[in-house]
């Protein structure tokens, strides 16, 4: 069985390394622009775990080169985008979904951002022969970012990890901004703009002289098939710009392993290697058609790389410049399955050979209000959805369904045309974001966590999954992280991740990865709701927590509330919460909703899992 690795395409240059990251993002030019590192000048920032610099000379033989991975491995095969049939195909299947298991090595490319609002292909040919690619002026746009990280410790989430530094590439867009890979500047405060599901990120560079005498990179055109690409950035196993060469070999929706989401990409056979990541893929006329960002590794398989086009990029770079930050790429929130049985189609009263049938769609999407289970869509926009789940594109080529879906924007409507039992009908459905249950990664790069009397809260999240050992997770967890649907925004699945030791605990202190279900009687929302039922309860004489497996731990109130402080000090914590649960709790659920059901036990059956007929959209 091939088992695939996501390969960070970054170099790192510490011996210490793990498989997150805090990145402070700093592009450095190998070319003209000075001689010296401090001349140049370099990317500041305010926050003390984020150093930044740029460099013209890097030096060699003091660094040691390491692949790094982008997604920590799991004891569960990863699939490639081919062999995973259930997935969010518009961009945003993260955790929580059957899709989160992805394979890929990242890498970025170049692109010109135009003045107007709208970012628009380039179709100008740029007078550079196929033969001259190396000695084209354009080379000098592409740059090289030196990063330090310093991740979040998940299973402490008070604390920091070690820091350690990595290398990648960017490329200019003009305006004072580079474009490079989010997985090479997760956890920095620096970047412009993120987009995780979409694997880009937006960096500026404040210094006038490192943009004297460059000229930034021009959009070209989503290529064809056997189409030469070269690929320019700077991979390890040198310090000076790297240029490979190959041939156009697919293009479809693929797996965004950064992201867990599927987006249109460009399949390539050039050597894409780590510290590619970020670099511009150029045609034979100079033209950037994209950005070179994760490799498909498995023994069955070489020569493997993958390439996130120009349409993706201007997509994030529209939605930039739309609403002055990324908000992501939209999600229809269904489940679908194909209806290439005739039988199949003949029972939903579907005439023609087309359609995908709704099998589930999720509580936190605008179509549930809209679609039912049943019903067959036919249509996207009056695109014509084949049975087989694909639409057109392009002369004598068809494309998966969910591509229609990444070319919309948050908030976009969309017209579907539906057969309800029988009936053919049309209606609109708002596009947004997909809501997580389980993040793939955390808003803000530090995770929430509140103590009591020695027990640490906090959400269960993809990053803490990776940190701690699966057979401590529980498979019951697992399941429900992997394959359970938020039912309102904001849901959350709060966990016990430790019981710090201590007299006014004991008994409980082999507790550990353990759900939290209730507080005092009350079913848990999320993170905020338990640390406002916590501040509460001033009045009850005893803390009651209900668990999974109908497991209960009882505090007495004011004797917890006494031990807090020396167990802080004790164990070296500053505070018994995360700043951001310092904040007002709202209830975005309101008075009507009814919160005694089983928030986070909506798995996905094991009909839906494995199964090449059923897709997300």
């Amino acid at each position: 069985m091939a088992v695939t690795v996501a390969i960070c395409c970054f170099s790192a240059l510490s011996s210490t390394v793990k498989s997150r990251y805090s990145l402070a993002a700093a592009a450095a030019s190998q070319h003209r622009f000075s001689t010296s590192r401090t001349s140049i000048g370099s990317i500041s920032s305010n926050h003390s775990h984020s150093h930044s610099r740029t460099s013209s000379n890097p030096k060699n033989g003091s660094r040691s080169h390491r692949e790094k991975e982008a997604v920590p491995q799991k004891k569960t095969p990863r699939r490639s985008s081919d062999e995973r049939p259930c997935s969010y195909a518009d961009g945003n299947s993260g955790k929580g979904n059957v899709g989160r298991f992805q394979s890929s090595a990242f890498k970025s490319f170049g692109t010109q951002r135009k003045d107007n609002k709208e970012i628009l292909f380039d179709m100008k040919e740029q007078q550079v022969q196929p033969g001259n690619l190396q000695e084209a002026a354009f080379l000098n746009a592409v740059v090289k970012v030196y990063c330090t990280h310093t991740a979040p410790d998940y299973s402490l989430p008070w604390q920091k990890q070690r820091q350690f530094t990595s290398t990648g590439s960017a490329f200019m867009i003009g305006d004072g901004k580079l474009l490079t890979n989010a997985h090479c500047v997760e956890h920095d405060t620096q970047v412009l703009a993120r987009g995780v599901d979409c694997d880009i990120a937006l960096l500026s560079v404040e210094s006038k002289e490192f943009w004297e005498g460059a000229e930034p990179l021009n959009f070209g055109h989503l290529p064809r098939l056997q189409e030469a690409v070269t690929v320019v950035g700077y991979p390890l196993g040198g310090d000076t710009i790297s240029v490979t060469k190959g041939v156009v070999s697919r293009i479809e929706v693929t797996s965004y392993a950064h992201g867990s989401s599927d987006l249109l990409g460009i399949q390539i056979d050039a050597a894409i290697n780590p510290g590619n990541s970020g670099g511009p893929a150029f045609n034979d006329q100079g033209e950037c058609i994209g950005v070179a960002f994760q490799v498909y590794r498995s023994e069955e398989a070489e020569n493997i790389g993958y390439v996130i086009p120009t349409t993706v990029v201007s997509h994030f770079l529209n939605d930039y410049e739309r609403h002055g930050k990324y908000t992501g790429f939209p999600c229809l929130g269904v489940l679908l399955q194909k209806l290439e049985n005739p039988a199949l189609r003949a029972c939903l009263k579907v005439q023609s050979n087309e359609g995908v049938l709704v099998r589930r769609i999720e509580p936190t999407s605008d179509a549930h209000s809209v679609l039912k289970e049943g019903d067959v869509i036919v249509s996207f926009d009056d695109v014509r959805v084949g049975c087989e789940g694909t639409v057109p594109f392009r002369t004598n080529e068809r494309i998966a369904f969910r591509y229609l879906i990444s070319q919309k924007f948050a908030g976009d409507v969309a017209e579907l045309g539906i057969i309800r039992a029988g009936n053919f009908m049309k209606v609109q459905v708002a596009l947004n974001p997909r809501v997580h249950l389980v993040p793939y990664h955390i808003d803000g790069d530090q995770p929430s966590y509140l103590i009591i009397a020695g027990f640490v809260f906090t959400p269960l999240s993809e990053p803490l999954i990776d940190e701690e050992c699966e057979d401590s997770i529980g498979l019951k967890l697992l399941a429900k992280a992997h394959y359970s649907l938020a039912k309102f925004k904001g849901e959350q699945i709060v966990v016990l991740s430790q019981v710090l030791a201590n007299e006014v605990n004991i008994g409980y202190e082999d507790m550990s990865n353990q759900q939290v279900l209730k507080f005092n009687g009350t079913r848990i929302k999320n993170i905020r709701h338990l640390a406002h039922l916590v501040d509460s309860a001033c009045k009850d004489k005893y803390l009651v927590f209900e668990f999974e497996d109908n497991y209960v731990a009882v505090l007495e109130r004011e004797t917890a509330s006494a031990a807090s402080s020396s167990i802080l000090k004790g164990y070296g914590i500053p505070s018994e919460r995360s700043s951001d649960l310092l904040e007002p709790y709202v209830d975005s659920l309101g008075d009507n909703q009814a919160i005694d059901q089983d928030f986070g036990d909506s798995p996905v059956s094991n009909l839906q899992i494995g199964i090449d007929a059923l897709l997300w959209a």
